[in-house]
Order: C-alpha cells, then structure tokens, then sequence
C-alpha cells in the first residue's frame, strides 16, 4: 500500500485544526477497500498524536453474526456490510477516549480477520492519555440510503444468487438510512477518498492481499484473486453508489489508479 500522500496528511491535520476545541475531533476517513484510508489514518495519527480505529476492529462477532443470520438473512455472516459492526461499541471507545485523562489507558478493539472473529481483550491494542483527535476509517460511513426502485435489481451475481428476493439489501439499505447515518451525524468531518470507478476495487484489494503474504501482486495466487473478486461483490452496491455521489462528505479527494490525489474538492 506505500506510505500516505503527505499532502493528505496535511489536509487530515486541517480538519483537525477546525474541529472543536473542548474535545478531540471526530474525523471519519472514508472510502472503497484499498483507497489507503487505514493507510493515511494512521500517518495522521502518527503525526498529530491521535488515536485511528478502523471500523473492522468493531465487527460484531462470528457468534453474533450467525445469529444474525439465522434471524435476518444468511449473508449477514459475511463480515462487511453494514449491519455487521458493533456501532454500540465503537460510540463507548469514543466516549471513553473523548473523556480520558492523562493517567488513563484505553484499550483498543482488534479483529482477526484470519480466524473471522474479534481477538480476546488481552490481545486489543492500549491507548495511554487523551487523543489529539479520533480518526476513523469506515469504508461506508456517509453512505446515502437509496430508495425502493433502485434495490429492486440486483447489481451482480451474489445478489441475484444469494438474494434473489432483495431481503439481504433492503436490510442493509435499513441499517445505512438508520443507524449508520445517525452515527455519522456525529462526526465533525468526513473526508472521502473517492476511487476513479468500482473496475479498480479488485486490482486495489488484490494489492492489499499481496502486502499481507508478502508476495508481489503479479504473484497472488489465481485462487485468491477469485475469492477477493466474489468477496468484493457484497461492497458493490453502496460502493457504486457513493463513487455515484451517493455519500456525505465534508471534503472529497477524486483519486487516480495509482491512488495519487488528482483533486481536492471541498
């Protein structure tokens, strides 16, 4: 994934400046899988003395997700979508990180995304003092519900497939008009890496799964590639409609292939 464009760091450190001044600003940085917003979150935290979570770390549990899905729709299982995170969690790690004081230490919710399922507490990451500011990469926050006509048709083979019916994205499309959209009205700046088209998502999540096994790109198993491509396919469809305009943001950086900034629209 490289290092994060310095001149995002500076504009991350912008909203910073402008938020308020009787607590740590909360900045969402948002975007498609592998935009680099985990990436320039954590520059920016480095750099100003903040605190980044990613909105995996709160997956709700593989327990609790196959409850979900033996109660709403099976593909709730399938960690991702919104509807799948534990936002409940996530406002008490903000609470508690807004409210610290300089002795306390907060821990940090991790996700193993190998095993599918959170990381016992001993494992979390640990905060010590109060942040900077509160910087947190969620892929869909921001996103715009959409209205009945548009879910009528599914967008790719997993939703023609698996939900032939429509009743797994209505669900999702519930929890994105609900919850999602009142926790990101809480947030004093959304900043949106908006990639050149849905057709990069693949090459970009591809690149990421290299990084982890420490292989070149060029060399990621054909297999892996097929998984990645049928996993994406559960992101499509609020992805599509954010890159479409379908999205709340403060400020937008209109990213090329390469995910170098080409404007800054504010």
């Amino acid at each position: 994934m490289g290092r994060a464009r310095p001149e995002l760091v500076d504009l991350v450190g912008e909203l910073i400046a402008q938020g308020p001044k009787d607590r740590p600003p909360l900045i969402a940085v948002v975007g498609a899988q592998g935009s680099g917003k985990t990436t320039l979150a954590r520059a920016a935290a480095e750099r100003f003395g903040a605190v980044q979570i990613s909105i995996d770390d709160v997956y709700l549990t593989r327990a609790e997700r196959e409850a979900m899905a033996r109660k709403v729709h099976p593909l709730f299982v399938h960690r991702g979508p919104p509807g799948t995170h534990d936002l409940s969690l996530l406002q008490r790690l903000i609470d508690s990180l807004s409210s610290a004081g300089p002795g306390d230490e907060t821990l940090i919710p991790d996700f193993d995304k190998r095993g599918d399922d959170r990381w016992p507490a001993e494992r979390w990451r640990r905060f010590a003092g109060r942040p900077s500011a509160l910087l947190i990469d969620a892929w869909c926050l921001g996103s715009v519900a959409e209205d009945e006509a548009a879910l009528a048709e599914p967008v790719n083979e997993l939703e023609r497939e698996q939900d032939s019916d429509g009743r797994w994205r209505r669900a999702v499309n519930d929890f994105v008009a609900g919850p999602y959209a009142a926790f990101a009205a809480r947030f004093d700046a959304v900043l949106f890496l908006q990639a050149p088209g849905f057709e990069v998502v693949h090459d970009w999540r591809c690149q990421q799964e290299a990084d982890l096994l420490g292989v070149a790109p060029d060399d990621l198993p054909q297999d892996e590639r097929r998984r990645l491509a049928g996993f994406i396919q559960y992101f499509e469809r609020i992805t599509r409609r954010m890159l479409g305009g379908g999205v709340r943001a403060d400020v937008t950086v209109k990213l090329d292939r390469n995910r170098q900034p080409l404007t800054i629209l504010r």
